[in-house]
Parts: C-alpha cells; sequence; structure tokens
C-alpha cells in the first residue's frame, strides 16, 4: 500500500498563492539594470501578457514545482506485505547416525519395507518443519562427524540437507562422541536455556577421538541438554540359505551409554523400535522443548520521495529555460 509519513505537508498547498496576495510588492526606486530596447521588449507577446497581466504561462510549472516538491517533502513510502520475523526460540541440532547399520530394513513406513535412515528422514522431516521460531542445525556422523547444516532459522534448508543424506557417506563406523564434541562446539555460546542436541543412533560408539561420555560431561559444562534416541527393531525375520531366521537387528545398540548421556545432562532416552515409535519420540520432543509460538512481523517500507523531487527539479530547469528563450531578443541592425 501507499501512504505519506508526513501528510500534513499538503496544508502548504496555498502558501504561494497566500504569499502573493498578502505581502506588499516590493518597490524598486532606482533602476538598477537599464535596457535601451525595453519597449521592444514589451512588444514580444509573452512578455506583454506576462508584464501586463501578471499571470506567465509558466505559473502553471512553478505551481506544479511547488505540488511535487510538497509531496516529496510529505515522505511517499510503499508500505509492503507483513513478513514473519524469526523469533528468538531455541537452538537445535540434530545428529544423526549414517553408519552402515542404518540401512537395515526393520521399518515400515507407508505399508512398505524400509531402512532405518529413510523412516528417520520421513519423521524427522516432519520435526523439522514443525518447530517454527528455532534455529536448527544438522550433524552427520560415521566414522566422522561433520556439520552438514549450521544453525538457522531455514528450515527447508535443513529438511533438504537431510533427505539428501546417505548411508555412509561419513563412514561405515559410529562416532557418536565427535557428534557430540561437535554439537558442544556449535552450541556452547549459544543462550544457555536454549541449547539443545537431539542424538539419533542404532549402534555403539566404534570410532571418533572422544568418548561418548567424556563428550557429554563437556556438554554438561556449557548446559547443553541431549536428548538421544535409540533406533531398531528387537526381531527382523531373515532369509538364509537355510530358511527363514529370527534375529536381533538391535544387538549392537548401547542403551546404557545413551541413556547415561541424557541423564548426565538432565534430558532423556529415548527407544524407537517402528515408525510409529519414532513419532511418538519427535511428538514428544515437541513438548519437552516447545517452539516458540508468538511470531513478530514487519511490513517492508520503501520510500519513494526522489521520485517527486526529481520531476520538480526537471519542471523547474524547463520552465528556466523557456523563461530565458522567451525574453532572448535579437540584435537590432545597425543602419
Amino acid at each position: 500500500m501507499f501512504e505519506f509519513e508526513w501528510f500534513w505537508m499538503f496544508l502548504l498547498i496555498p502558501l504561494p498563492w497566500l504569499l502573493r496576495k498578502f505581502l506588499p510588492v516590493a518597490e524598486t526606486r532606482s533602476a538598477a539594470l537599464k535596457i535601451p530596447f525595453y519597449q521592444r521588449w514589451l512588444s514580444v507577446p509573452t512578455v506583454k501578457n506576462s508584464a501586463a497581466t501578471n499571470k506567465s504561462p509558466l505559473r502553471y510549472f512553478y505551481y506544479s514545482s511547488w505540488l511535487l516538491l510538497l509531496i516529496a517533502a510529505a515522505k511517499p513510502m510503499w508500505i509492503g506485505e507483513p513478513v514473519n520475523l524469526p523469533t528468538s526460540g531455541r537452538d537445535i541440532m540434530l545428529a544423526i547416525d549414517l553408519s552402515g547399520s542404518m540401512e537395515n530394513p526393520d521399518f515400515v513406513l507407508n505399508g512398505q519395507q524400509v531402512d532405518r535412515l529413510t523412516a528417520v528422514k520421513a519423521v524427522a522431516g516432519e520435526f523439522i518443519s514443525r518447530r517454527q521460531g528455532d534455529r536448527l542445525g544438522l550433524i552427520l556422523f560415521g566414522k566422522r562427524a561433520y556439520v552438514q547444516t549450521p544453525l538457522t532459522f531455514d528450515l527447508k534448508t535443513v529438511r533438504y540437507m537431510l533427505e539428501d543424506a546417505e548411508i555412509g557417506l561419513a563412514g561405515k563406523e559410529t562416532a557418536i562422541g565427535d557428534g557430540i564434541g561437535l554439537a558442544v562446539k556449535r552450541l556452547q555460546d549459544r543462550p544457555v536455556d536454549s541449547r539443545v542436541l537431539i542424538l539419533l543412533t542404532d549402534g555403539a560408539n566404534t570410532a571418533g577421538e572422544v568418548e561418548p561420555l567424556k563428550a557429554a560431561e563437556l556438554a554438561k559444562g556449557v548446559d547443553l541438554k541431549i536428548y538421544t534416541i535409540g533406533v531398531g527393531a528387537d526381531s527382523l525375520d531373515v532369509q538364509t540359505f537355510f530358511g527363514t531366521r529370527n534375529i536381533n537387528p538391535s544387538a549392537d545398540l548401547d542403551e546404557k551409554t545413551l541413556t547415561s548421556i541424557a541423564s548426565l545432562t538432565g534430558a532423556s532416552y529415548f527407544r524407537a523400535k517402528d515408525t510409529a515409535g519414532l513419532e511418538k519420540i519427535y511428538a514428544t520432543l515437541d513438548q519437552l522443548e516447545p517452539a516458540a509460538q508468538e511470531a513478530e512481523t514487519m511490513r517492508p517500507q520503501a520510500s519513494l520521495f526522489y521520485w517527486p523531487l526529481s520531476a520538480a527539479i526537471l519542471l523547474l530547469l524547463i520552465s528556466s529555460c523557456i523563461a530565458m528563450l522567451t525574453v532572448h531578443l535579437p540584435k537590432a541592425k545597425v543602419s
């Protein structure tokens, strides 16, 4: 929408007319300039009419310029549509395991058997979309841990980068401690009450330079809460040379360490044996760490004063040129 910030400036529109009407006309007692061809100058129709009636056609240029100057002084603004501003919510890092065991097909999604990472992408992706007002980041870890997405309000990018993750991208082993240490490094400078790490894995720490419990102590030192999630079914039927055999695909899951990490940092450990259980866990996390509800809005503004100001200057230049051309007289012939 279009509006004027100082609309009262338009009260000055009649000012030139009032000055002309009520101020006395200046009188000159002695001529400052003598024009030898004055009578001839008066014979020019435009000048004669202006001198006689004191109503030069150029007055329309002057009045238009005055109006444009007032429009510029009134500060015309273009106000855009309201835009939601990110609110100061929580700073949440998601640490996702990409080790080789995440390809075990013991989850069901939309009626189809899928691997663990595919189910995590679907459920965690929905969780990311719900965290409006929070800054989210993504850490992926296998044999190594690295930041896939730094903390940002751009939740679409975080979700896209999670969808783009592939099993084995960071190695086939599991460096849980390094993932926690990297989160501590990224979150230690953030506000104390907003630091949260949600770590998801399906195994035990088999790689990395930092032990998980040592990393948890570092997290506790910077008031970082670590919610841990262990994923994987308890039983899975697999086809072997000797027929169908039931195995425990989560035999390597170190629940004791994951529970200790969560407890040490004042958080909780969750166990996800199927997709529905994983959805409930992330719904519970929404309740334990609620997202900011009240969003601030702003309306972008663009100042437009330079358009009427430029037009006023242009009109004044044109009127000045016309005035100079009007009074210009050819040189008299010498007989």
